[in-house]
């Protein structure tokens, strides 16, 4: 890597260009294909180069994060790689992501079936509060990097901050230009309103209202981009995690880490008036090749994609009913398309049509008896029945797990198999094998993204009496800027930095009773 002087001297005044050639007009008789890398598999309408080029920069960027982390590549195929839907535009995110998202230029959902993000081709309005698609998705995906490489929790002001900090990075003939300015925070940043700095480093509930939290963001990536690049302020951050890590209150962190949050404030007052501020450049031979497979999806597909991505996104009662009811129509026509037939079956499932989901997920096994989604589903059927009628067969538990088991057969680094096989037992009643509390151990390594499980694990912890683990597993949940006031884990974590054990595990028994059953 290679540090550059970034020139900023106006930067306040117009936003530079940076086009994204992956992000350029969809034709209108363009194809649904698929791009699969190491790390990302995409789903576009759009001619194969177009989308090749955009899987391409995804897989850089995640290698150029690596290399900021010092972190090695691993071997082997990704297990749990994150989709991402690329819509024509911003209106159709919108509308894709429904009520609460008017505002919204793209999204993430970390689960434990698979992350997913949702993205334009095409951004909205320019100037300096534009947001570009290609920002909105790294940010995204720099959340999903943190979580899933980093044992440590991180406050709300780095882990947007951090977020900002790599989301503009540029494609540069000669590499990937890191710590580009935030253009799109710019107004935020220059307002005569300041954020307290006391505000930014609140760890507390306290709700912000929408100029507060944009100033966090802003100013969030003002300090994240100060501390990346000062040497005499690195050790100081470091030193302000472990703190925070330890249970010290964010404030009384920051003041001793820093020295004093106040003079900590005028020094990123000066930082912003720089007429420049470095950049880092990691060249493209640093990183990874980028290995990207492209295939055109099957007619059924094509015709499936429209559905799978509201299937993805997550549904209720009514729009659940209304994806079953169509994709019923184009299932019926596709009888000998395995992906076509598992992706019907979890759409069924969904509404409670358990005999169209089982008579789906036996045909998608009939034509490829290694379909994971066909036997998962399949194993979640019979979980869901034996629960409904109380069971207490152990026989029953056993067959339902079985089909649980084969999926895991299949690709034994899928994480939701895992997590679905230590569910069983709380959903049975019992208490998990010591095999299924090392899966969900397991699962948690793959997707420590998904909220769910992270939850899930620190239960099991707090059962076995791993108060610390539980404690380091809560965190990120608990510091998460975008949880509810009535924040459960933070309500948790309070109880265990108390020294209140056994209130936690009353308030834990009811949590995990609802947490056993199905999502």
């Amino acid at each position: 890597m290679t540090n550059w002087g970034v020139r900023v001297g106006r930067w306040m005044a117009a936003a530079t260009g940076m086009a994204c050639a992956a992000l350029s007009a969809m034709p209108a008789k363009a194809e649904w294909r698929e791009a699969r890398g190491r790390h990302f598999v995409l789903y576009g309408n759009m001619p194969e180069d177009t989308l090749r080029t955009m899987a391409t920069r995804l897989e850089q960027f995640d290698g150029a994060m690596r290399q900021l982390h010092a972190l090695p590549e691993q071997e082997g195929e990704e297990s749990n790689p994150v989709t991402v839907y690329v819509l024509p535009d911003e209106s159709a995110v919108r509308r894709l992501y429904g009520k609460g998202g008017d505002h919204i230029a793209g999204f993430y959902e970390p689960r434990v079936s698979g992350s997913v993000a949702f993205t334009p081709m095409r951004g909205q309005g320019d100037g300096l509060n534009a947001l570009k698609p290609q920002i909105v998705l790294f940010h995204e995906y720099a959340h999903h990097f943190l979580l899933g490489n980093s044992q440590i929790a991180y406050p709300a002001w780095y882990s947007e901050g951090y977020a900002e900090f790599v989301s503009t990075a540029r494609f540069d003939r000669e590499g990937i230009m890191i710590g580009v300015a935030a253009q799109h925070r710019a107004y935020g940043l220059i307002d005569s309103s300041k954020l307290p700095i006391e505000t930014l480093f609140d760890s507390t509930r306290r709700k912000l209202d929408s100029h507060e939290l944009d100033q966090v963001y802003g100013r969030g990536w003002l300090l994240t981009h100060y501390t990346q690049f000062d040497p005499t302020q690195s050790p100081k951050l470091n030193a302000y995690l472990k703190l925070l890590n330890q249970g010290v209150p964010s404030i009384a962190a920051g003041d001793q880490a820093f020295g004093s949050l106040k003079a900590l404030d005028r020094q990123l007052d000066g930082y912003l008036r720089r007429s420049t501020l470095p950049g880092r450049l990691v060249r493209y031979e640093r990183l990874p090749k980028a290995e990207i497979a492209v295939r055109t999806m099957s007619p059924g597909e094509q015709q499936m994609m429209p559905l799978r991505m509201q299937s993805d996104r997550g549904v209720n009662r009514t729009t659940g009913q209304q994806v079953y009811e169509r994709a019923a129509r184009i299932a019926a026509a596709y009888p000998g398309d395995a992906v076509v037939q598992g992706w019907f079956a979890e759409m069924a499932y969904d509404v409670g049509q358990d005999a169209a989901a089982e008579a789906a997920a036996d045909r998608a096994l009939a034509i490829d008896a290694k379909s994971q989604q066909a036997l998962l589903y399949k194993g979640l059927l019979h979980l869901r029945r034996a629960y409904t009628e109380h069971s207490r067969d152990p026989a029953r538990w056993r067959e339902a797990r079985s089909w649980i088991i084969r999926a895991n057969r299949v690709d034994t680094n899928a994480a939701e198999p895992l997590a679905t096989f230590y569910r069983s037992f709380l959903m049975a009643g019992e208490k998990p094998s010591d095999s299924a509390v090392a899966g969900l151990g397991r699962a948690f390594e793959l997707v420590p993204q998904d909220r769910g499980l992270r939850f899930l694990l620190a239960g099991q912890q707090i059962t076995a009496d791993q108060i610390d683990d539980a404690k380091r597993t809560l965190r990120p949940l608990a510091f998460d800027p975008h949880s509810p006031a009535d924040n459960p884990a933070a309500t948790l974590l309070a109880l265990l930095e108390a020294g209140k054990t056994q209130e936690v595990k009353v308030a834990l028994a009811t949590m995990t009773d609802r947490r056993g059953q199905e999502d």
